[in-house]
């Protein structure tokens, strides 16, 4: 099997293992989110008080995160934990849907309590990849960003009208422009009732399916998982944040990540890691280094403020 890039413009075989092994995947936990429905996570113990909750991007669930999230519980620098998002995973109530368009930072904020009650923490980091890199953001500007203590962005999606997206995000999604204008111009005076209506469709390869891939968005769901304004959601942003991107990103502009996100953030650290692909990128043995330092001098920093009062 060919690992370049296929029709979808993404190089998903970049993380075909990761899609299909079972060796470093953690089993799956569950959480009861405030409406009463289960929800489901992954967990990768640590010896570290630090939680890192990954995010995953569009269409997918946590399983391709196993290595990235593995690869830092192993080393000790933070207990990993990374959910299917609602609508997402093998046991979705509806898949490729949500409620209502806050109810994904609903749920987060319900993981980041679920896990303070049953473990004693000294820090709480939001990381996302893709999609879930833009909700870490939107998360960040919404009601519950003071629940964080530091966000890792890897390689996120900002909006379809960040200057780092590519045009159809590199022929990964297909977007019905027309219905998405006119739902969110009825969203604007409050007519929220069509609201479950597919709007987009990504193209993953049939090859590289397993049943628990999501490939239609509803409006709310779309809506939910990206930035609302990319610009005042990371200005809104006073903790440490690490940005990691791919030289090679298929649907990102990694050059542009510095213009685009340093304007806002003055403190961001951006990295680009030469060579790496938009999916590959998680099982890049540098991006995961980088992750490891940044996490590990967030104790160091926190240590040295607490000596000195």
């Amino acid at each position: 099997m060919s690992s370049g890039k296929s029709s979808s413009g993404l190089n998903f075989g970049a993380v075909v293992s990761e899609f299909r092994s079972e060796q470093r995947l953690a089993v799956l936990n569950q959480f009861e989110a405030r409406d009463g429905t289960v929800l489901r996570y992954r967990h990768y113990p640590s010896v570290s008080s630090t939680a890192l909750i990954l995010l995953h991007g569009s269409a997918t669930d946590s399983k391709y995160l196993a290595n990235f999230a593995h690869g830092l519980a192993e080393a000790g620098v933070a207990t990993v934990y990374t959910p299917d998002m609602r609508g997402h995973g093998s046991f979705p109530a509806r898949r490729g849907d949500i409620d209502y368009i806050e109810q994904l930072e609903d749920d987060l904020a319900d993981l980041i309590g679920h896990i303070e009650a049953n473990v004693e923490l000294a820090r709480v980091v939001v990381g996302g990849h893709s999609s879930g890199g833009g909700f870490a953001v939107r998360f960040a500007g919404g009601q519950y960003g003071n629940l964080v203590s530091a966000y890792l962005l890897l390689a996120p999606f900002l909006g379809h009208n960040a200057p780092t997206v590519r045009g159809k995000s590199g022929g990964w999604v297909n977007a019905n422009v027309g219905k998405i204008i006119a739902l969110s111009i009825l969203n604007k005076f409050g007519v929220t009732r069509f609201n479950q209506t597919r709007v987009l469709q990504f193209n993953m390869p049939s090859e590289y399916r397993d049943g628990s891939e999501t490939l239609a968005y509803s409006y709310r769901l779309m809506t939910g998982f990206n930035p609302v304004n990319f610009q005042k959601e990371l200005r809104l942003i006073q903790t440490p944040v690490l940005l990691i991107a791919g030289s090679e990103d298929e649907a990102f502009f990694a050059d542009r990540f510095e213009s685009t996100v340093r304007p806002c953030i003055p403190h961001a650290e951006i990295d680009i890691v030469k060579g790496a692909s938009h999916l590959g990128l998680v099982i890049n043995n540098e991006a995961s280094a980088t992750a490891c330092q940044w996490i590990q001098q967030l104790k160091l920093e926190e240590g040295s403020h607490a000596a000195v009062f």
